[in-house]
């Protein structure tokens, strides 16, 4: 069975950092894009960064652009998120989802297994 466990997130001040891992188990994901999705309470899960399956192309919303960063470790079954700079606006679950397209989704429809969530709260 597939599973997805998210990890990193915690509690931080505005213009700090962290770090988010999500390890996938019960498959091998390293021909299919991934990504880190985030909501708030009260609205729709929406795309944060994407990954390509090779890491060669990557998706970001403008707002995240140059502060956060996202990679994988293919060979650890692992997706991280670097997140700088980071503000207020940025709290929220953090998802890591995995699509079934080898390239860039920009979609939630596109991406069929989901972990949990891993809470992210900013102090100003």
């Amino acid at each position: 069975q597939v599973h997805l466990a998210e990890s990193g997130g915690g509690l931080v001040q505005a213009g700090g950092s962290l770090r988010l891992s999500c390890v996938v188990s019960g498959g091998t994901f390293s021909r299919f894009a991934m990504g880190w999705f985030r909501q708030v309470p009260g609205k729709e899960r929406v795309l944060a960064a994407a990954i390509s399956w090779g890491g060669d192309h990557t998706y970001y919303t403008d707002s995240l652009r140059g502060r956060f960063t996202i990679s994988r470790d293919n060979a650890k079954n692992t997706l991280y998120l670097q997140m700088n700079s980071l503000k207020p606006e940025d709290t929220a679950v953090y998802y890591c989802a995995v699509s079934l397209f080898a390239g860039v989704r920009d979609e939630g429809k596109d991406y069929h297994y989901w972990g949990q969530g891993t809470q992210v709260t900013v102090s100003s």
